[in-house]
């Protein structure tokens, strides 16, 4: 019915219709799926939930005399520098140190992250390897976005196309990367914003790939390679949605053109720091066939209970519920009511749809061709903590 040229020169020509995801879905059920794939260009999706498989690469620029960084710290963080002599990688989940080396497990790097996307100065020290070409064994300054060279967002795992809601049947209290759990089923907390997020509408991964264009942030940015733990393989619905965790997509985008309304440091109480991050993807109406995905509401969407007492790897489900039920902010387990309440920023996910689709309403972003797809058939692989021990008879 269209392609992406078609589209993107209705958006150069400022007459391409864009709808959030949530539009959309109001207007099938009032029109049908067959209308409503005549009248939309793009659907715009969108969430804001932590990513705390995050992180940042940063350029410094060489010193005078030339410096070989082996460690550094920005604002008490640690920065990985085994890679070049001033390149940097800083984790969002990096945990900073006082000067006596005792962890501050309060601050980390997901809040370093969004004070130099905020334009605020950052301090750094590093310390180096002394070689003839890089003679130089310290160095201390304060940087800022503005001067640096290279600082970009590069995370390998975003974008959970479904993932777990998470409680506590034990008798003490659980700090998990869901949040406090209370124990005996005290709560239940999920991740996933459900029907607006992007992967649940478009379950195969037919519209999205790698050089997929994306709202990254609050600037743009792109769909990198499979994210780690990619899953497509996890039992599905006949809608095609998972029932757990599944698909991720690894991003990249330029942190210099970002918002640091859209990525935020955040901390999860005796569990560490992380990192809230809007997405936002458009998805091409090319035929009625992506209407009819888009079309899937909250009810039609479940995730699996999962109880976190039990410590290892695979953990009792009471039973997968379905996102309707969860935003209704209260689920039955064993006969029990339970209140629930999501990470996700609901609202702010529906803002990331929002604006993306006036970026693409004033022309500002066009869409992109993917140049490869993602793997549909990635098996998921775990490591046995027993596998490598000899038995002794």
């Amino acid at each position: 019915m269209r392609t992406i040229a078609d589209i993107n020169d209705k958006i150069n020509r400022h007459c391409v219709v864009v709808w959030t995801i949530e539009e959309l879905k109001a207007r099938v059920v009032e029109a049908g799926v067959t209308q409503a794939a005549t009248e939309v260009d793009v659907v715009t999706t969108g969430t804001f939930e932590p990513m705390e498989s995050s992180g940042a690469i940063l350029n410094l620029g060489h010193t005078d005399p030339p410096i070989k960084i082996r460690q550094c710290w920005l604002d008490g963080v640690p920065a990985y520098s085994g890679f070049g002599a001033v390149d940097l990688y800083l984790g969002a989940t990096q945990v900073a140190e006082s000067s006596d080396g005792e962890e501050m497990r309060e601050r980390g790097g997901g809040y370093v992250i969004q004070d130099l996307i905020a334009g605020k100065p950052v301090h750094l020290r590093a310390v180096g390897q002394v070689t003839d070409c890089y003679p130089r064994a310290s160095f201390e300054t304060t940087i800022t976005r503005d001067t640096i060279n290279q600082f970009y967002l590069f995370n390998p795992r975003n974008l959970y196309q479904n993932f777990i809601v998470g409680v506590n049947g034990g008798d003490r209290p659980l700090f998990t990367y869901l949040g406090p759990l209370q124990p005996r089923l005290g709560n239940a907390v999920y991740s996933n914003p459900g029907a607006i997020a992007p992967l649940f509408n478009d379950p195969d991964l037919n519209l999205i790939g790698i050089g997929t264009r994306i709202f990254l942030g609050g600037g743009i940015g792109y769909v990198a390679w499979e994210g780690t733990q990619h899953f497509p393989l996890q039992k599905r619905l006949p809608n095609r949605t998972p029932i757990g965790p599944a698909a991720t997509l690894a991003l990249i985008g330029d942190a210099k053109q970002m918002d640091a309304r859209w990525v935020r440091g955040c901390y999860f109480k005796s569990y560490g720091p992380s990192l809230m991050l809007g997405v936002g993807i458009p998805l091409p109406v090319l035929n009625e066939e992506v209407v009819a995905r888009c079309a899937v509401q909250d009810q039609d969407l479940v995730a699996p209970i999962v109880d976190f007492s039990i410590p290892r790897r695979v953990r009792p489900i009471f039973g997968l519920v379905s996102y309707a039920q969860l935003k209704s902010g209260r689920i039955g387990i064993d006969g029990k009511s339970v209140r629930v309440a999501p990470l996700a920023s609901i609202y702010l996910s529906r803002q990331v749809a929002i604006e993306l689709k006036q970026w693409i309403e004033a022309g500002k972003f066009l869409l992109s061709e993917p140049v490869a797809p993602i793997p549909a058939n990635q098996t998921f692989l775990s490591q046995d903590a027993w596998g490598s021990q000899i038995a002794i008879d």
